[in-house]
């Protein structure tokens, strides 16, 4: 379906984007209450619309976070001595000031890391204090979106910051061993 955005702009969306097209009886299996699929799917479309912006403004936060981000990216991706170097410097550089471009389209504060620390404080009281995961016992695939990412950010300031401020490390603990 085409779509206008609060800005004007036109944007294609999928209706069944969050729809697992399953049989009857796997249906009841995977989500026996109808509220449980209903809130695997409010919380994937939440890690897609708001958690994955969260990203880039925090770990590209100031320059000296950008310029460990791309140390980590060049470090990882196998880039060679000359590419490394324009990767790292040039990266950086960019996307210190595209993060803050990122930071107002979306609203977010001045301190960025507040945004993070609500929202994944959110994502934990959503689960619950009776539940490992968002699909009870096992994880189901907002957990899974979830996780993928905030995995993006582990080796960076950010992801240290949000372990230490948050109460989000048991949870992400449970998935990576799941």
């Amino acid at each position: 379906m085409k779509t206008v955005t609060e800005q004007g702009k036109e944007v294609l969306e999928y209706g069944n984007k969050y729809w697992l097209m399953l049989d009857e009886k796997e249906t009841k299996r995977v989500y026996p209450v109808k509220e449980v699929r209903v809130e695997e799917m409010q919380w994937r479309k939440w890690a897609d619309d708001w958690l994955v912006h969260l990203i880039s403004p925090n770990v590209y936060r100031t320059p000296k976070e950008a310029l460990a981000s791309f140390d980590y990216i060049v470090r990882e991706g196998k880039f060679g001595t000359v590419e490394g170097f324009f990767a790292k410097y040039m990266g950086a550089i960019a996307m210190f000031f595209i993060s803050k471009r990122l930071k107002k389209r979306h609203h977010l504060r001045d301190d960025v890391r507040e945004d993070l620390y609500e929202a994944v404080d959110k994502w934990v009281k959503a689960i619950g204090k009776n539940r490992l995961f968002m699909g009870g016992s096992q994880p189901n695939l907002a957990d899974l979106a979830v996780y993928g990412v905030l995995r993006v950010m582990e080796g960076l300031e950010a992801f240290d910051d949000m372990m230490v401020h948050t109460k989000i490390q048991p949870w992400y603990q449970r998935m990576e061993e799941a």
